[in-house]
């Protein structure tokens, strides 16, 4: 029997909230209290493992944001006894987490191709510096000693229905989190962690996506944080020191770091566990430290992930089908929507390099490189290797600085714009080595690629987004029949030659005014050469758009492109017709091209 994913999550998330609610009615008022705290821990967690376990960067200062939450509604509290009216500024102690996260992400990865480590070191730094400050300031913050006598929020007993608040936070953020990682833009998370890269050259300005994830995840810490300053009347700088960021990391990896249930499921389990074997071992934190390097080594995925293989495990065994997922339908009606960027132009693109330099270290990669391609249709870039052919493309996408000279796109100036603003402006580009999501579907890869300069933010968020079709899929589904045969097969699975088709069926999807093609048949067999030349051919022709391709198979240029550019050392050298460029003695001597 199949069950809906919205189903399977309703089912899940119901049996939680029972769970959580049945507590102080099977054990007593102190252990739901103990366990209030642990909750709001893994609420935190949640944030932790959305950017961790689905985006690919770590947070190691995220009880900088728990805590900034639980001081700024504490202050409130305390002040709102004498003026009621600063009950309406307890979202501050949302807000304030989530700009200053907003704020400091897009000040780390603006104009970062992947997410290195300098976010981690730079949110440990922080986390380090909240702590600080929160002992260096005893008027405002209670100082060492902490934030005293915080009174309950309205009528709710820190003791006792208190419990049933943070159960309705805990419940909203897992149900949150668990509906945005079904929509597309939850796969764009997914897809930053697999392939950032690429990401960008489809036009997403993925500093701005994991700026807004790491928000959204100081918003929970935040509203965790609020929370807790009314549930224990008191804060303290640990509350925003390194050790909970550390504790809190440990928790989600333990737990499992791919959803938020493993999250949760670490904080509470591990927490309780630590604050019992506290009590009667003293050497307690050893058990823990041992179990988050187990788990780091040989279960990345976590409990959580243990516990569902062996649910998966045990329902095959009982005949019960679970699927893994469920496919969206097919509406082949539904066509999507192609904006026109570049000023609202349509047609092909005129390109133009005027004497184009590059040099680093005192090596000349582009030397004045001036070319012009004034017409639609196929033109093919060909040169002995070390020519600056790929150096060309890297130029004009943004990920080599010229030193000197100008790029234009029809009449407008494009020099030093990056790869996602151009792919904006209607460049599509594929790479020498196929350059795919190798972690998700041969589906979710092209679904993707149709997002590209189509979806608007609200339509990231809508089911339907996935349905999309165009013309263009038809097209390539029915050539590359793998596209619809594997379409549930992740891509780093398929072969070399399905990945170069793959990566060039993403690229056309995106429907670019200008293609900018590095090897397309690298890698393939003669047979497979044929099939992705006709696709390129046919595929231009049906867009109205030019196409610039680096290739070295003489026969391939041939059937793809009269017009040949040549270039030697980082300059033009001839340009023309293949015939031309295969009888000029000056070509001759600096490249002899070949042939499968």
């Amino acid at each position: 029997m199949a069950y809906s994913q919205t189903a399977k999550q309703s089912a899940s998330l119901l049996t939680l909230g029972l769970c959580l609610v049945a507590v102080p009615f099977v054990t007593n008022d102190f252990r739901a209290y103990q366990l209030g705290t642990y909750l709001l821990y893994g609420v935190v967690a949640q944030g932790v493992a959305l950017v961790w376990g689905r985006l690919g960067f770590l947070p190691l200062g995220q009880a900088l944001f728990f805590g900034l939450g639980a001081y700024v509604a504490g202050l409130l509290l305390i002040h709102a006894q004498d003026n009621v009216l600063l009950y309406l500024l307890l979202p501050l102690s949302i807000l304030v987490p989530a700009l200053l996260a907003y704020l400091v992400a897009r000040l780390v990865f603006a104009g970062q191709y992947v997410s290195g480590p300098d976010f981690s070191l730079i949110t440990l730094a922080l986390t380090m510096l909240g702590a600080q400050l929160a002992n260096q300031f005893p008027g405002l913050t209670g100082g060492f000693n902490g934030l005293a006598n915080i009174p309950q929020l309205g009528d709710l007993d820190r003791y006792s229905n208190m419990y049933f608040l943070i159960v309705a936070l805990v419940l909203f953020s897992t149900a949150l989190l668990s509906w945005l990682y079904q929509t597309p833009l939850g796969a764009l998370w997914v897809a930053i962690s697999q392939n950032e890269n690429r990401l960008q050259f489809f036009g997403f300005a993925t500093d701005k996506l994991k700026a807004g994830a790491f928000a959204l995840s100081a918003a929970l810490a935040g509203s965790a944080g609020f929370l807790y300053a009314a549930q224990q009347g008191l804060v303290t700088p640990q509350a925003i020191g390194f050790q909970l960021s550390a504790e809190l990391v440990i928790w989600t990896a333990v737990g499992g770091r791919f959803g938020p249930y493993g999250a949760l499921l670490g904080a509470v389990g591990i927490g309780l566990l630590s604050s019992d074997l506290r009590e009667i071992w003293v050497h307690w934190e050893v058990l823990v430290a041992l179990l988050f390097i187990a788990v780091v080594l040989y279960f990345p995925g976590g409990m959580a992930h243990l516990l569902l293989n062996a649910y998966q495990f045990i329902n095959r065994r009982s005949g019960t089908h679970v699927p893994a997922y469920a496919v969206a339908p097919k509406t082949p009606g539904l066509r999507a929507p192609l904006i026109q960027s570049c000023g609202g132009n349509s047609g092909p693109v005129h390109l133009r390099f005027d004497n184009v330099s590059v040099q680093r270290n005192e090596v000349s990669i582009l030397n004045n490189l001036s070319l012009a391609v004034e017409h639609a249709g196929v033109h093919c870039l060909i040169g002995p290797n070390g020519a600056g052919k790929t150096s060309s493309f890297n130029v004009l996408t943004g990920r080599l600085a010229p030193t000197s000279g100008d790029i234009f796109l029809d009449s407008q100036r494009v020099t030093g714009h990056l790869a996602d603003v151009m792919a904006r402006a209607g460049v599509g580009r594929k790479f020498q080595i196929p350059s795919v999501f190798n972690g998700l579907s041969v589906t979710d890869n092209l679904r993707i690629a149709l997002w590209s300069n189509r979806a608007q933010a609200r339509q990231l968020l809508e089911s339907t987004t996935r349905q999309w079709r165009t013309d263009m899929l038809d097209f390539l589904e029915n050539t590359f029949t793998f596209l619809s045969d594997q379409a549930d097969k992740p891509a780093g699975e398929l072969s070399q030659g399905q990945r170069q088709m793959l990566e060039l069926s993403m690229t056309l999807l995106a429907e670019p005014r200008l293609l900018l093609l590095d090897e397309p048949c690298a890698g393939l067999s003669t047979a497979e050469t044929q099939q992705q030349i006709e696709v390129i051919v046919q595929a231009v022709s049906r867009l109205g758009s030019t196409a610039l391709v680096i290739e070295h198979d003489m026969a391939a240029v041939q059937r793809l492109s009269n017009e040949v550019f040549v270039l030697h050392q980082g300059q033009l050298l001839a340009n023309g017709t293949l015939k031309q460029m295969q009888d000029s003695p000056l070509v001759q001597a600096v490249y002899a091209g070949g042939q499968k």
